[in-house]
């Protein structure tokens, strides 16, 4: 899976160890979820492209580089991605923002898409995904899928913790796709949640359990 990026950084290990604790707060959960967020967007800019630019600091005119940030947009699934928006914003501030709804049915496990919506010229645009966990990969392809549709060419995608069965599945559907994420834990169990994870991210932010 050489499109999969696992940050494995100290700094993330220690603040997942606080999130994955059932006794972490819901504040304390939504904050932790938007920093590890803005970590995995860092290393996942490794790449970006730079553009030449001439701007004044308070001695002289200076030749530099800069991200065009009107090239990008961040897509979220809702509802659980809308915990990494505001990590992510402060990395690229003006960039777009579309959204995917999806819900898991708890029968099947298999996602079901409610509500799409992106910017209009979304084909021009790097597109981030996020989702703060990729469990059974179902979301995670459905999502790419929908984006591929509306023409978009160059596609990442950002999570928290990953299961490897999920991985293997959207690596193999979308080998052009990277996969950036926090932290790649052991499996999925027979509920199809990610062992040890952190339970239901969604509820986690939100506080609805």
């Amino acid at each position: 899976m050489k499109n999969v990026i696992e940050l494995n950084h100290p700094l993330i290990t220690h603040k997942l160890a606080i999130l994955r604790d059932k006794k972490t707060s819901t504040k304390e959960f939504r904050e932790l979820v938007s920093e590890i967020a803005m970590f995995v967007c860092y290393e996942a800019m490794h790449d970006a492209k730079l553009e030449s630019v001439e701007i004044e600091t308070p001695i002289k005119k200076f030749k530099t580089k800069k991200i065009d940030q009107d090239k990008y947009a961040f897509v979220p699934i809702l509802r659980a991605g809308m915990g990494m928006l505001d990590g992510v914003i402060t990395v690229i501030p003006n960039a777009k923002i579309g959204h995917v709804g999806m819900y898991r049915d708890e029968k099947t496990f298999k996602p079901v898409n409610y509500f799409f919506k992106v910017p209009k010229d979304i084909e021009k645009r790097e597109v981030i995904i996020l989702d703060p966990m990729l469990a059974t990969g179902g979301s995670a392809i459905d999502a790419i899928e929908l984006l591929k549709s509306k023409g978009v060419k160059k596609i990442k995608f950002l999570c928290i913790i990953a299961a490897p069965e999920g991985l293997k599945l959207v690596t193999e559907k979308h080998p052009d796709v990277k996969i950036y994420c926090g932290c790649i834990d052991k499996h999925l169990n027979k509920d199809k949640y990610i062992v040890p994870g952190l339970g239901d991210a969604g509820d986690r932010i939100y506080g609805t359990k």
